[in-house]
């Protein structure tokens, strides 16, 4: 069984930094990627940030330039955010998607797995 521990939340003002902590724990083989996502007050989930097991790396366009995503092992992803706003306000949520097999990854098939959400708040 996976399992998926999010830290590094907090209070920080406006034009701050911080930077998230994800690790995961359990079988989650050498195809998968690992992300973060952000759930505002009244909003949908969406995908903040996202780094696949070989390197590539994908942003929501509102935070490139300003965030950045990296992982230091096969099971341990950061997110550090800089110059953050208001509006980067939210809980975000650390995801593992394991897809298996060369197959699921180009159907785009994978078994997620959530972490407990860790809360961000910018504000002065």
């Amino acid at each position: 069984q996976v399992q998926v521990v999010e830290s590094g939340g907090g209070l920080v003002q406006p034009g701050g930094s911080l930077r998230l902590s994800c690790a995961a724990s359990g079988s989650i083989g050498s195809r998968n990627a690992m992300g973060w996502y952000r759930q505002a007050p009244g909003k949908e989930r969406e995908l903040v940030a996202r780094i696949t097991s070989d390197g590539s790396t994908n942003y929501k366009d509102s935070v490139k330039g300003r965030f950045t995503v990296s992982r230091d092992s096969a099971k341990n992803i950061y997110l550090q955010m800089n110059s953050l706003k208001p509006e980067d306000t939210a809980v975000y949520y650390c995801n593992v998607c394991v897809y298996g097999s060369m197959r699921n990854v180009l159907l785009g098939i994978c078994s997620d797995y959530w972490g407990q959400g860790t809360q961000v708040t910018v504000s002065s």
